[in-house]
């Protein structure tokens, strides 16, 4: 069984109790790692608070040269951590190393960069304003970018001279582990970074209502993120929340109609579905409404479904038997509420492993419990407009404002309405996804932003010192 990270060492937790870490393709246990308590989260918050002091003096540019060795070791090791995501998670492999692995490494190299060159203070007439480490930070993230999301959080908490307790979600764990590993063996100090196993409701809570806790970094549900509000709220803690989404790709007529489907399509099944910011909702005039159904459907049938680590494998599994049976619910009740199933479905396509089939439902309307609930799977709702208008208020017809695509015949007509889309991304004609842009959402998709200088900001506490005048 695996252990916590502590202080620089690995050490069993105090519960002696385990979970099980089960490869969704094949439904066997790869590993197991600790069920954590409360006295666990207790001695990594106690040395995460004793190595803030000396943590936060050092320069930004032994802070840069740390997280530069990452990424250069954790390239080093990018097969296996990419072959451990893939058994993890159940990505398939290519996409577990271009996207799940290479991804995060341009990210640390970037946090690299801006450690030494994000500005950290300005003169504002007779005030010097300066950006000081937030203090002892708690990154709780999930399992479908197990780490992607780690990265995001730890890379500018680090960077900004903050220490860390991570809590990885007990789901698919293991790349939490290979990342420790990498920030152990480039010589990251004794209690900088710390890694906490366990459970939401136990390991979670724990470190959430922690006093020594400065301030929680939360991926995950828009449930789950009130939670964390809530509990943080109790000690005025900093809290920044990346929360679910329910993304609306609009295809205005004068778009091209193929383009904009197939990427939408991709898009929605990228990583089996499992993506905050998935475009799940197309939204075509009904002019060409009956051809993008048929475009989709088409797609949707190419996609490969089997073992991650087979060739040619497009669609793995779902990462969980509990996350394959949310997403048959959803499909059961898009038909119960008289949506058309036109692909896919709840049949399970091979005879073990955590498989849903690539779903397209059309006759899709505004309110149905499809188009308006995050998934998190691989199904698609087409939904028709008629205005351009109706089409914005379809998009906008949801708690939620993550992502989203805007697709016309010119970027100055998609430009127009992107604007108009209270969410925190829009892709503009296939725009791709920026490491450097602020990646976060609006209404309850989250608070704060991630990724580049507005993602370190999170992790800055800015000071005004007002300076004397000086005597003429």
């Amino acid at each position: 069984m695996r252990e916590n990270y502590i202080g620089g060492r690995w050490t069993a937790s105090v519960s002696g109790a385990s979970i099980d870490v089960v490869n969704p393709a094949t439904e066997e246990i790869l590993d197991r790692v600790p069920e954590g308590a409360p006295d666990d989260v207790e001695a990594a918050v106690r040395a995460a608070r004793a190595a803030l002091p000396a943590w936060s003096r050092t320069t930004l540019a032994e802070r840069g040269k740390i997280l530069a060795s990452a990424a250069e070791l954790l390239t080093a090791r990018a097969d296996d951590v990419a072959r451990t995501i893939a058994l993890d998670v159940g990505a398939p492999y290519p996409f577990a190393h271009r996207t799940q692995t290479l991804g995060p490494v341009k990210v640390l190299e970037s946090f690299a960069e801006l450690a030494v060159t994000h500005p950290r203070e300005r003169r504002l007439g007779d005030c010097l304003i300066v950006k000081e480490p937030v203090g002892v930070v708690a990154a709780i993230t999930p399992w479908n970018y197990p780490l992607h999301q780690i990265v995001s959080k730890i890379g500018p908490a680090l960077a900004a001279g903050c220490t860390v307790v991570l809590k990885p979600s007990e789901v698919a764990p293991l790349a939490a582990y290979a990342l420790i590993e990498v920030f152990h063996d480039v010589g990251l100090p004794p209690g900088v970074l710390n890694l906490v196993s366990g459970r939401g409701p136990v390991v979670g809570e724990a470190l959430v209502t922690h006093p020594d806790v400065d301030m929680v970094s939360f991926t995950g549900s828009t449930a789950a993120g009130r939670r964390v509000a809530s509990l943080a709220a109790e000690t005025v803690k900093r809290v920044a929340l990346e929360l679910g989404g329910k993304s609306a790709n609009l295809i205005l007529p004068s778009a091209d109609l193929d383009v904009a489907v197939e990427a939408g399509v991709a898009h929605c099944f990228v990583n089996s579905g499992q993506t905050c910011s998935a475009w799940s909702r197309m939204i075509v005039h009904r002019d060409q409404y009956d051809e993008a159904v048929a475009r989709a459907v088409a797609v949707a049938r190419t996609y490969t479904v089997g073992d991650p680590m087979a060739e040619g494998t497009r669609l793995g599994p779902l990462v969980s038997a509990a996350q394959r049976d949310r997403v048959v619910r959803f499909i059961n009740r898009g038909e119960e509420e008289g949506a058309r199933l036109l692909t896919g479905g709840t049949e399970p396509p091979l005879p073990r492993g955590y498989y849903v089939e690539p779903t397209v439902f059309a006759a899709v309307e505004p309110g149905m419990t499809i188009e308006q609930e995050e998934i998190f799977g691989p199904v698609l709702s087409i939904i028709p407009f008629t205005t351009v208008d109706q089409a914005v208020a379809i998009a906008e017809g949801t708690r939620y404002g993550l992502a989203g695509a805007v697709w016309a015949g010119t970027d100055e007509e998609a430009l127009a309405v992107a604007r108009r889309l209270r969410t925190g991304q829009v892709s503009v004609n296939g725009g791709r996804f920026n490491l450097l842009a602020p990646f976060g959402g609006h209404k309850q998709s989250g608070l704060g932003r991630e990724l580049g200088e507005h993602g370190m900001d999170e992790y800055l506490e800015l000071k005004t010192m007002n300076l004397r005048r000086a005597t003429p």
